[in-house]
């Protein structure tokens, strides 16, 4: 059989499979080995998704199908990647290596089988942005939501055990409804592979639209469960405060997940070739989006602590970028692209920037005091010798400026990456119609910018606040402890942002094309329904 750049899309879900099947073999006092398999795992799976980044990327843009089972489509369960899903993966891989690396100096002992789960999870969210249909979607939302459920549970504690137990009550409600709109969907239109439906839904009757429509609407309930769209998000900004500083880190991608799903199926089956349903549910993205940034702003305001400070900075994100979806307009998509990286970057760091800096606050709270609770008093001596490293020295100067930077990037501030993002979304708000020609600034589209700036005067105001308290008046003046692999992962996030902001031009360009291709799906869809089979070689080496 010829090996092609499609036998490379199935990587991101093996690799992370294989990795977390094989740690269960290993008892969990062999940490130091499974924490060496895991990152191995995590910087293999950053090098498939730039390799695949790169394909994807190549002439026009190529949609690379791997075909499970070597089906025709759109019978096969085919993954599908495109500019869209490898940025995805690529995001997913950037944060996992930091999380991992963060979790190594004192997290991954405080509980049985971190490494595993989060491998577990790093495979449901590559095969949930990778999958080409809906009910592969579902079976990788779940392996998604196991592995999450697990590592919110890590660290035991009856905060987190609380917080913990109404995630999975949430997220299971939202399982429901979206077994409910798979059934409906394929009911109408008897076909679930994204591409065949973008090709069935223009067809359907009208005697059969209401069926459609309700069922793409308990869809879409589903995802912006998992987006935090407002009202149902009150479970988000608890549930993240809860969570151990590396696993909120790796969080910080889940909400993506329900906006990088909306994105994709709301313009793949109700574009602009979507006939009658063309723009179908998109002024609830965009109303809503509202909502959700404006609540997301009043929690950053009166947060008084900086976990949940960074729990109302996920609703900030998602509300943005869901708004910009719903104004349905190629230019500001791509300003939303670019502030989805940079604000999933952004909030990923600071979680893991929060735990160094209330640490020197209140003692108490020190995260080695959840392993008596998950192991008994025998393990404290082994949790001293699990501080990989050495302390940093200048602690608080170095906290102090990752500090500052992550409240730069939070409020949109020049000159780092939040502010170009923002400036993008409303440079292509304000000029509807392009530089020099007439375009119509609609209601929405004010409000919309008003909502903007409020946000990140908010998060300036509350970050001010919030660095004032922990570093210029602190309550304890004692100096955290930070080791230099707590840090790194903080700064590595950090300095990334600051890459996007230098290479800001050519990753607009990128961004740009990827909107390009979002509304005009056909590429995406003759790539999924031409896919060619697998031919197998002949004896002697000839096909």
């Amino acid at each position: 059989m010829q090996m092609g750049p499609e036998h490379l899309v199935i990587a991101p879900i093996v690799i992370p499979l294989v990795a977390g099947a094989l740690l269960l073999f290993f008892d969990d006092r062999e940490r130091r080995l499974k924490a060496s398999i895991s990152a191995l795992s995590a910087a293999a799976l950053l090098a498939v998704s730039i390799a695949l980044l790169r394909i994807s990327h190549y002439g026009d843009g190529r949609v690379a199908v791997y075909l499970l089972g070597n089906w025709p489509p759109p019978i096969a369960i085919n993954l599908v990647v495109d500019r869209l899903s490898a940025i995805m993966l690529v995001l997913t891989a950037v944060l996992a290596i930091p999380a991992l690396l963060f979790s190594i100096a004192r997290w991954h002992g405080a509980g049985p089988h971190f490494h595993t789960l989060f491998l577990f999870l790093l495979m449901g969210l590559n095969g949930a942005f990778l999958t080409g249909d809906l009910f592969n979607l579902f079976v990788f939302f779940e392996v998604m939501l196991a592995a999450s459920y697990g590592l919110m549970l890590h660290g035991s504690g009856p905060f987190r055990v609380r917080a913990g137990l109404h995630y999975i009550a949430i997220n299971l409600a939202a399982s429901l409804l979206f077994l409910i709109g798979v059934a409906l969907i394929y009911g109408v239109t008897g076909t679930l592979n994204m591409a065949d439906l973008a090709i069935r839904i223009p067809q359907v009757g009208e005697d059969s639209r209401m069926m459609l429509e309700a069922g793409a609407g308990i869809l879409g309930v589903a995802f912006l469960v998992k987006a935090g769209l407002w009202p149902l998000s009150f479970w988000l900004p608890t549930t993240y405060t809860a969570a151990a500083a590396p696993v909120a880190a790796i969080f910080a991608i889940m909400s993506k997940v329900g906006v990088y799903i909306l994105l994709r199926l709301s313009l793949l089956f109700f574009g602009a070739s979507a006939g009658a349903s063309a723009g179908f549910g998109s002024e609830v993205l965009l109303y809503g989006g509202m909502a959700t940034l404006a609540f997301g702003a009043i929690g950053v305001l009166a947060s008084q602590s900086l976990g949940r400070l960074a729990g109302f900075s996920v609703l900030v994100s998602s509300g943005t970028l869901l708004a910009s979806i719903g104004l349905v307009q190629g230019d500001i998509t791509a300003g939303a692209l670019f502030y989805l990286v940079s604000s999933t970057l952004t909030i990923s760091a600071f979680f893991m920037l929060i735990e160094l800096v209330e640490r020197g606050q209140d003692a108490a709270a020190n995260v080695l005091a959840v392993t008596m609770e998950a192991y008994g008093e025998g393990e404290e001596e082994e949790e001293e010798e699990e501080e990989v490293g050495i302390a940093i020295p200048a602690t608080l100067a170095v906290l102090g400026v990752s500090f500052a930077v992550c409240g730069i990037l939070l409020a949109g501030l020049p000159p780092f990456s939040g502010f170009i993002a923002k400036f993008a979304i409303l440079t292509a708000m304000l000029n509807p119609g392009g530089l020099g020609e007439q375009g119509v600034i609609t209601p929405a589209s004010w409000w919309l910018v008003a909502l903007l700036i409020f946000s990140g005067l908010s998060a300036l105001i509350a970050m001010s606040r919030a660095g004032i308290r922990a570093f210029w008046a602190p309550v304890d003046g004692s100096v955290p402890r930070v080791l230099l692999i707590e840090i790194v992962p903080v700064a590595a996030l950090l300095l990334l942002t600051l890459a996007l902001t230098v290479q800001a031009g050519p990753v607009m360009r990128f961004m740009e094309a990827t909107a390009g291709s979002l509304y005009a799906p056909q590429p995406y869809i003759d790539g999924v329904m031409e896919a060619p089979r697998a031919v197998p070689r002949q004896k002697g080496g000839e096909e």
